[in-house]
């Protein structure tokens, strides 16, 4: 198969071509040439579009897709087609499924259903036994099975020497914790961020100071074992502080933030739809201004779409009971380009965080790219969602920007 993309304008910083339109040709999965002008052979397949752009393959990582045990949410074939729709060349999956993902055996069940898929599938195993907090899964056998990293899926790990031991231990084989900060003690009922909209709306809130404590905590456990940690997501101004601090001391850390958290606010409450509960909780205005520094200066590493499918009986419930959660990935490049810059987007969208092999976009490389347009205007409605599941907190808002689709290989979807 050769590929032809012609008159694409180029976003990749580390590239000579940066900001500049070029053709890209690719044989059966290998960029071969990169030139101002190619000219098309006759078994070229052509691929034109209105203002293209391309990058790097982007890259997700924090999704889930109910599969096993909750496919009635997302499967993880319907799941990786609204990945590839996305724009999404590779996802991190994390356990949010039935059993867990805290054996070698989940993990080869997962990759075989991932397996000719266009967007592939890199599994985060459980950090500990079922995701429970009290013993370690088997970190090592499922490294070897292909475990990507380890954590418990938006679950702190209470005990302070059980996270000390993994941070440890993976050092052995050189793996990746992912520790979600969030205090249970200090949370305690809360659903919603402890602030003026809370205190109006009658809703329990959750401080910030119950992320802030945790994220000390962990920070000072990965000082003392020398280990590398990932932060999945953080919500609020100090977390910020905390790990640019952290950054400084050079600790092995990186971190992420949900583009809900990049976008809006705890204002979005006051209609009381259940698709903006979500964990983290959305915050003030001043935390979300702090994360859109933190992307800014670089300590924040990474954007996720936080794709989290919920049943629409789970979520159709009085705001206190429904299930946190909302759908991400066909929003998530049209959201992020009304507060950042295409560039800022591109980059935080293609950082793999040390995990996957660098995919340069030169010749003799796998062609791992994404292609899209990024000044179409839109809303994003019902016709737009793809996932089995609809709970998706942007619904109705205005985007900016649409994907035309990847190249991953010999495979693609344009």
């Amino acid at each position: 198969m050769r590929l032809l993309i012609k008159h694409a304008t180029l976003i990749d910083k580390d590239n000579a071509f940066h900001n500049q339109k070029i053709d890209i040709e690719i044989t059966n999965g290998v960029i071969t040439a990169i030139e101002k002008d190619i000219t098309p052979k006759e078994d070229n397949h052509v691929i034109t579009k209105e203002n293209l752009y391309v990058s790097k393959g982007w890259i997700d990582t924090s999704v889930v897709f109910g599969e096993p045990g909750y496919e009635t949410t997302e499967t993880i074939e319907n799941g990786l087609k609204v990945a590839a729709k996305s724009g999404f060349t590779d996802v991190f999956v994390h356990s949010n499924t039935n059993p867990a993902i805290d054996n070698q055996s989940v993990i080869h069940l997962m990759q075989n259903k991932a397996q000719e898929k266009i967007t592939q599938l890199h599994v985060v195993g459980c950090m500990t036994k079922n995701a429970g907090g009290v013993d370690l899964a088997e970190l090592f056998d499922m490294k070897n099975a292909g475990a990507i990293a380890f954590g418990d899926y938006k679950k702190p790990t209470p005990n302070a020497n059980l996270l000390k031991i993994a941070l440890q231990y993976t050092q052995d084989f050189d793996a990746t914790i992912f520790a979600f900060p969030m205090n249970k003690d200090i949370k305690g009922k809360g659903f919603v961020n402890e602030g003026i909209v809370s205190t109006k709306l009658g809703m329990k809130g959750i401080p910030a100071l119950a992320e802030e404590l945790d994220l000390e905590r962990n920070l000072s456990l990965l000082a003392y074992t020398n280990g590398k940690m990932h932060v999945p997501m953080i919500s609020t101004k100090k977390s910020v502080e905390l790990l640019k601090e952290a950054k400084a001391k050079g600790l092995h850390i990186t971190c992420g933030v949900s583009v809900n958290n990049l976008v809006l606010t705890d204002e979005e409450l006051t209609n009381f739809n259940s698709n903006t509960r979500l964990m983290p909780p959305l915050r003030s205005e001043t935390d979300r201004q702090a994360l859109i520094e933190g992307i800014l200066d670089g300590t924040i590493d990474v954007i996720t779409s936080d794709h989290c499918p919920v049943n629409v009986e789970n979520k159709s419930l009085e705001y206190d009971l429904a299930d946190d959660g909302s759908i991400g990935l066909e929003s998530i490049f049209g959201a992020l380009q009304k507060v950042l810059p295409l560039e800022v987007v591109v980059e935080k969208l293609t950082h793999h965080l040390g995990l996957l092999k660098e995919n340069p976009i030169r010749t003799g490389t796998k062609a791992k790219l994404t292609l899209f347009n990024p000044t179409t205007d839109w809303t994003f409605e019902p016709k737009n969602i793809t996932s089995f599941s609809k709970n998706a907190i942007m619904l109705g808002k205005k985007m900016k920007g649409e994907v035309y689709g990847i190249i991953n290989g010999e495979k693609s979807n344009l």
